[in-house]
């Protein structure tokens, strides 16, 4: 039938097609800067991690980092980074944990002063020592990703790329891993670029945030610049003696739980005093509550308005 014949002139003659992951990145990050990189999936995030760590080479522009061209210095670059991939570890399966810094300090001649230095800020700094003799087969996602992110502190980067590093991970050892993203940046300088699609942690992270769609820059500054570019998003929670919620001109209705409901509007288009005046002439309040937005929603929603654009 005509149906086979093309799909089998599809397997034996595929059709390909040329996908653009960047278009004109024009980015400089400053040395001792926290730069948080996000965007919708397929954006270019990864691409640009890879091509900043010299796994990847551009077919246009140029690439350079501590003054070296990633890809044809890789020698002499990749000992003054460090890399983690959140969903691909570094550790030998079958081995100790204490195996694979030592495999590092040898094939990467790492002076003993440097890495023995080094070394004991990371054990600290991440709380190796539980499980420093345990095969990385018997980690937890957890002690597995802190345990990734001290080898690639070994021999003090001076520039930390980390792709997703804390997917997976539960709220404890999320805040861990942040609070040392922190700490390395605030005690020793080191630059930082991290990506993810969590915005709590990037915004905790208190970063410059650069927002990638169809791999081009769609905005680059602070988080707070960010929501003001899309309204003061916020959120109203009334607690009233009666299950209907009242109608609020100005704000949309949410959901409600028996008494308690709550609202989106944008404090920008509807103050707060003229909505809780609405609010107390169409219903008997009994507590009142308002906070800023979910900077997740606030992005959501600015990845719907992508969606469907070609930029």
């Amino acid at each position: 039938s005509a149906t086979f014949a093309g799909l089998l002139r599809d397997a034996l003659r595929p059709r390909r097609e040329t996908v653009t992951a960047l278009r004109g990145i024009d980015l400089d990050v400053e040395e001792g800067e926290i730069m948080a990189y996000a965007g919708p999936n397929g954006a270019g995030k990864s691409t640009t991690i890879k091509m900043l760590a010299g796994l990847l080479a551009p077919d246009a522009g140029t690439v350079r980092a501590l003054g070296a061209d990633p890809v044809r210095d890789r020698v002499r670059y990749v000992g003054r980074i460090g890399v983690v991939f959140g969903q691909r570890t570094e550790l030998w399966w079958d081995h100790p944990v204490s195996a694979t810094f030592g495999w590092r300090r040898t094939v990467w001649g790492i002076p003993d002063d440097v890495y023995e230095r080094s070394l004991a800020f990371a054990r600290d700094l991440l709380g190796l020592d539980p499980f420093w003799s345990a095969s990385a087969r018997e980690l937890s996602l957890g002690q597995r990703m802190r345990a990734d992110l001290a080898l690639a502190l070994v021999g003090e980067p001076r520039i930390l790329f980390l792709d997703e590093p804390t997917i997976g991970l539960d709220a404890l050892v999320k805040q861990e891993v942040l609070e040392a993203i922190r700490t390395l940046n605030r005690e020793r300088a080191v630059t930082v670029m991290i990506t993810s699609h969590d915005m709590p942690d990037l915004e905790q992270l208190r970063a410059r945030i650069v927002l990638l769609n169809a791999g081009r820059i769609a905005f680059d500054g602070s988080f707070d610049e960010l929501r003001r570019r899309l309204g003061d998003r916020r959120r109203l929670v009334l607690e009233t003696d009666s299950a209907a919620p009242p109608a609020l001109p100005g704000a949309t209705h949410l959901g409600s739980e028996g008494g308690r409901h709550e609202y989106a509007f944008d404090a920008l288009g509807t103050p707060i005093p003229q909505l809780l005046a609405a609010a107390a002439s169409r219903a008997r309040l009994l507590d009142v509550e308002t906070h800023r937005a979910p900077i997740e929603d606030v992005v959501a929603d600015l990845y719907r308005d992508w969606r469907g654009i070609d930029m």
